[in-house]
């Protein structure tokens, strides 16, 4: 079973599950979502669109850390994490200038990195429900 959506010829949008089954290089995929999907990386599948991911989901996971491949990500829009178990945020965020949205809602978030403020484009951040100190 594919569980790629598509929505336009060259454009797919869609709910994506730990699957392979995704085939044709000519498609953009622009939007990811792995909520409620009980991982606990980022899986690897998300750095085959590092280049068109705009927005990515993964919310109510057990996820505990990004991985630093994640910020090489250029066109992210939107992050959204909330429910998992980040402990922190690595600085490594300042390298996504297109973000605009951040979700970070329950988590165990204690501080943002100082260099947040290099993400010029990032108008809304949830973060409630964290152990936030500054």
């Amino acid at each position: 079973v594919c569980c790629l959506e598509m929505t336009t010829k060259r454009k797919l949008i869609g709910r994506l599950v730990p699957c392979r089954c995704f085939r044709g290089e000519e498609e953009i995929v622009s939007v990811l979502d792995y909520s409620h999907c009980g991982l606990q990386q980022v899986p690897k599948e998300v750095f085959n669109f590092e280049r068109t991911l705009e927005e990515l989901y993964l919310d109510a996971n057990q996820i505990e850390e990004l991985p630093k491949q994640l910020f090489n990500c250029q066109a992210l829009r939107k992050l959204s994490i909330p429910d998992n178990d980040l402990s922190s945020l690595p600085t490594s965020i300042a390298s996504l200038v297109n973000l605009r949205e951040l979700d970070i809602s329950k988590n165990g978030i204690q501080d943002f990195p100082e260099n947040i403020k290099c993400c010029k484009c990032l108008t809304i951040i949830e973060a409630s429900v964290n152990p936030v100190s500054k």
